[in-house]
């Protein structure tokens, strides 16, 4: 009986190193300051998607397309993280009042799914992780997401976020959405259509710019209306510009 106890022990203890080697070491990897100067090659969520498509034997290429914040316009900024992350200017990469609302609606629905999460922590998600939502998972992204803020400014945090963020099966990038959805660069797109691309991405390959989605114009709409009453529009202004001679 004795030899059984030790042997349970042995195995809660390798289980519990295993855990603690396994989160610890994004306390210093990967190199999180490489960013600063150097565009990510191939994130985990493309990584991920690809194995996923190979597991289905499809044969589907990865489409990515790297622009500067200078070449993307001010107006996708503005409606991403009015859609994804409001106080994305002034928190630390953790929004704690979103993360309770989320917790709040999760309890309501008997669902527990972590939401709230904030531009920095979907950063870190796509560069470096999966979409799993195991509670582990979020320690590691908490972790690595602690770096990027501590190691990145704001303005590279929102450029790798646009340039990486998933913009429908196999899309990844503003650009190529742009040129996807819009036919135009991502530097030429106007309020709305900002509005409408920002609308997909909680999740981009289920919601549809192109199909008939109530939920994405709804939400289109909502995001556009915020920045005309916060002066980021001025619908006059976006007509005359938009209009064809």
């Amino acid at each position: 009986m004795r030899f059984w106890k030790k042997l349970i022990i042995i195995v809660i203890l390798l289980i519990a190193a295993y855990f603690i080697v396994d989160i610890g070491r994004y306390f210093i990897y990967p190199n999180v300051s490489y960013l600063k100067k150097n565009r990510p090659g191939k994130t985990a969520f493309m990584e991920y998607r690809e194995k996923s498509w190979q597991k289905k034997r499809i044969k589907k290429p990865i489409h990515t397309a790297w622009v500067p914040l200078s070449q993307i316009s001010p107006y996708v900024v503005k409606a991403v993280i009015i859609a994804e992350d409001d106080n994305f200017w002034s928190h630390e990469g953790f929004d704690f009042n979103a993360m309770q609302k989320a917790l709040e609606k999760d309890i309501k629905k008997k669902k527990f799914q972590v939401g709230g999460s904030t531009i920095s922590q979907q950063l870190a998600k796509n560069l470096y992780l999966s979409p799993s939502k195991v509670p582990i998972r979020k320690i590691k992204e908490a972790i690595l997401t602690w770096r990027i803020e501590g190691q990145l400014s704001k303005r590279r945090i929102i450029e790798l976020y646009l340039n990486v963020a998933e913009w429908g099966n196999g899309i990844f990038g503003i650009e190529l959405a742009a040129q996807a959805n819009f036919g135009k660069h991502a530097a030429n797109l106007t309020a709305r259509e900002a509005a409408t691309l920002a609308a997909v991405l909680p999740s981009p390959r289920r919601y549809k710019i192109n199909g008939a989605s109530g939920y994405v114009e709804g939400q289109a709409e909502r995001i556009y209306q915020i920045m005309v009453r916060r002066g980021i529009v001025i619908p006059e202004y976006d007509d005359v510009i938009t209009a064809e001679d």
